[in-house]
């Protein structure tokens, strides 16, 4: 009798190749994949809306302006463009009106800047001390930096004002009263200057309070307690502590100043062909700027000095970087 082929068992293990995972480890490995992605990408997901916008908005036109800077072209004809390589950079090198707003913008920097520091850390250190009304105090510091720049700017303006101001009918009872503010080449830039200080001394004055509100209360004690005064703490204890912050004060008070434009552009109320003064006496380099591209319609040297100013930034950053770093060590 023949006999039938013999069958594999139904009930031996299948081969070692023909294994299948369970449906549940095969979900939690996918889970365990897609949670080490989610890990690695999602932080350049979370910050490529910034690099996204800063790209379209900051690194193109920077980039942009800079090719500009190489040829030339007019408001008339932007679409023709003509390479001139260094030209434009050479052109405005050898202009003195360049080089007299480069003065301008650093005259009023430093009559601006110190000035407001000063008084920001001032009131700072007054608003420090438990006062009534605190928060009322605070919230009138900051009015001057809410205010627009064309409101103070106007206002200020008729303050300066040669004929009928308030500040020659003030200085009239002294025998000062006919002072032409915005003619003058160092009174049009005390004006301007007193106008950046109202305007950004609240500003800076805040960025001081929340310091100082950080300084540890244990070195004001000990200070106390070796018999310091509330001066000589002040001088031995706060500014020490404060010293990063006046420095991040210092540079943003510098570019700041390096874009100077609405104050000076609105000083004799916005007069067509008053732009820097009839001698260029408070021309700043925002205002030579706008004066080569869209006074003179030069897009080429305008752009040419956009990037000077920012040479000019990077070099006063350096500046400030280094003498940061020499008075950290000279703290140590």
């Amino acid at each position: 009798m023949a006999t039938s082929s013999p069958t594999r068992d139904v009930y031996a293990p299948p081969p070692p190749g023909s294994q299948r995972k369970p449906a549940n480890t095969r979900r939690q490995t996918w889970r365990s994949r897609l949670w080490r992605f989610d890990d690695k990408a999602s932080p350049y997901a979370y910050i490529a809306p910034f690099f996204l916008v800063f790209g379209a908005f900051g690194l193109y036109p920077l980039i942009y302006t800079g090719w500009i800077a190489l040829h030339r072209i007019e408001m008339t004809g932007l679409d023709q463009m003509e390479w001139v390589g260094w030209d434009n950079f050479d052109t405005i090198l050898h202009d003195s009106e360049f080089w007299t707003a480069v003065s301008n913008t650093f005259l009023i920097g430093v009559m601006s800047t110190v000035p407001q520091l000063l008084v920001a850390l001032g009131l700072a250190h007054l608003l420090n001390y438990k006062l009534r009304a605190s928060t009322f105090w605070r919230t009138v510091i900051l009015t001057p930096y809410a205010t627009s720049v064309a409101s103070a700017a106007l206002v200020f303006a008729l303050v300066f004002r040669a004929d009928g101001g308030l500040l020659n009918w003030a200085l009239h009872f002294v025998g000062l009263g006919d002072t032409n503010w915005a003619n003058g080449h160092w009174t049009s830039k005390i004006a301007i200057s007193a106008i950046v200080i109202w305007r950004w001394t609240g500003y800076n004055t805040l960025i001081y309070l929340a310091a100082m509100q950080a300084v540890p209360s244990d070195l004001y004690e000990a200070a106390s307690l070796d018999g310091a005064s509330r001066w000589q703490q002040f001088l031995k204890v706060t500014i020490p502590s404060l010293r990063p912050t006046i420095l991040f004060t210092i540079v943003i008070s510098t570019i700041g100043s390096m874009q100077l434009f609405g104050e000076p552009l609105l000083l004799e109320g916005g007069k067509l062909g008053a732009i820097g003064g009839s001698e260029n006496q408070y021309e700043t380099l925002s205002i030579y700027l706008y004066n080569y591209g869209w006074n003179l319609g030069h897009l080429g040297p305008a752009a040419a000095v956009a990037w000077a100013m920012l040479a000019l930034l990077l070099l006063i950053a350096a500046v400030n970087w280094l003498i940061g770093r020499f008075v950290r060590k000279s703290a140590v």
